[in-house]
């Protein structure tokens, strides 16, 4: 198949992910045993699937059943009416037709992310050049409803993959289309509820950050953690993805405390023997809270006598945003999260070709229609079977490497990075593949 590969001018992004779509495919083609991780097995579904978990400092928890739109912490946006006619375009004239699913006339805030993503593909259609796709971009107006029949649409046009939607209810409404007409749905919901076998989520899932920083502290002879958990659907899968890879690293969890969202007071003084003082019973403490809520956390451990030189503070992707930096309760402090380098030159160039701002969940969309493209460049027909999408070796990104495992879920090549004052600097790379051991 790389012998049919045209040339051009692409972004690094896209040839970088080619290429190793070219490597993980022939090996593939290969060898179908190459290596790979162990899977764990297949977890069972969150209870409460109306919150969305996410993993990144502008994607809160999403409230899938009225439509929260990630980067609004503690908004809800009413869905579009069901009466809205559903919107289409196409983004370039290549034989593959995929879809592209978004609530392109949802709330005003919905919108403006779905436009954002809506620029991304085309861009990703842009760097590659003389892609074979065709992307019937479809408005799915929020809601569950407007997402089946979006993607029946689709469907029916020819779509032989569907990218979108971004609401973990209506990736499981599209998901359930798609499936009946033997057709893949890869999903922009970080909710692992969503997930299921033909049904892929391309999204920063908490489970993925908290394994990679829970293994990073044992690696460093952290032997002992403690846990602030906000009372949230974010905090709640946080936790317990804490205790599978405390107990996967070997590691002793002395204590854990829940707190009301923005009220940490009470639970950090019930941890104060364990976490502060001069012989802290831990040597981590464990917070995912973002940065609406880490100031006043902050501001609480300094009460017990915190010391995070001698108690490591360890956080999730949420943690990645400037004004978490400069708070003197987690300078030290560790937190994992996407190598952000990849989206500061996709940033660049967005704002190139737009004049604007990406939303950060723009990476998601031209990923996925830059994956379309390139399986679709070296696969023709069977560009998107389960054993192409879930090869073992990955693929590569704007947010660096990732795979689809076959449940439905992914992983995702993490840093690792240190608070310092104001910034954060990396100390631990990525990894460059997602081979076996990681």
């Amino acid at each position: 198949m790389a012998s049919h590969v045209r040339g051009g001018a692409r972004s690094p992004v896209a040839r970088v992910a080619l290429a190793l779509l070219l490597t993980g495919t022939l090996a593939l083609q290969g060898c179908m045993g190459s290596p790979r991780r162990a899977h764990k097995p297949s977890r069972p579904a969150q209870k409460s699937a109306s919150h969305e978990p996410a993993s990144r400092a502008d994607i809160p928890p999403e409230h899938a059943s009225t439509g929260q739109l990630p980067g609004t912490p503690g908004r809800d946006f009413a869905p579009g009416s069901p009466h809205t006619p559903i919107g289409s375009s196409t983004i370039g004239n290549g034989p593959v037709k995929v879809a592209l699913i978004l609530p392109l006339s949802g709330s005003a805030q919905g919108a403006m992310v779905a436009q954002s993503m809506r620029n991304a593909a085309e861009l990703a259609i842009s760097e590659f050049q003389a892609a074979d796709l065709t992307v019937l971009v479809k408005d799915d107006r929020g809601t569950p409803e407007g997402a089946r029949e979006a993607t029946d649409q689709a469907l029916a046009q020819g779509a032989e993959l569907i990218l979108g939607p971004l609401f973990a209810g209506s990736v499981q409404a599209a998901g359930q289309a798609a499936q009946q007409a033997g057709k893949p749905l890869i999903g922009f919901s970080s909710d692992r509820a969503a997930a299921t076998q033909g049904v892929y989520l391309l999204s920063f899932m908490v489970q993925v950050e908290v394994d990679r920083i829970i293994a990073y502290a044992a690696s460093q002879n952290r032997r002992s953690v403690a846990a602030l958990i906000p009372a949230t659907a974010y905090g709640a899968v946080a936790e317990a993805q804490l205790r599978e890879a405390a107990a996967e690293n070997r590691m002793r969890i002395v204590a854990i405390e829940r707190y009301p969202a923005g009220q940490p007071q009470s639970a950090v003084q019930r941890l104060g023997t364990v976490i502060g003082g001069a012989s802290p019973q831990a040597d981590a403490l464990f917070i995912p809270d973002n940065g609406d809520g880490l100031p006043a956390v902050a501001q609480a451990l300094q009460t017990v006598r915190f010391d995070p030189q001698r108690v490591k503070p360890l956080g999730t992707g949420v943690w990645d945003e400037a004004r978490v930096f400069g708070l003197p309760a987690l300078q030290g402090g560790w937190f994992a999260a996407p190598d952000k380098r990849g989206f500061m030159d996709f940033a660049a160039r967005y704002r190139a070709r737009f004049g604007s701002e990406p939303v950060r969940l723009a990476t998601l969309s031209y990923d996925a229609v830059t994956l379309a493209a390139a399986l679709a460049r070296m696969q023709g027909p069977q560009a998107y079977n389960a054993s192409v999408l879930t090869s073992g070796a990955g693929f590569a990104g704007a947010d660096g490497v990732f795979r689809f495992n076959p449940n439905g879920t992914n992983d995702r090549a993490l840093t690792v990075q240190e608070v310092r004052g104001g910034t954060a600097a990396l100390i631990s790379t990525a990894p460059r593949t997602l081979m076996a051991g990681y």
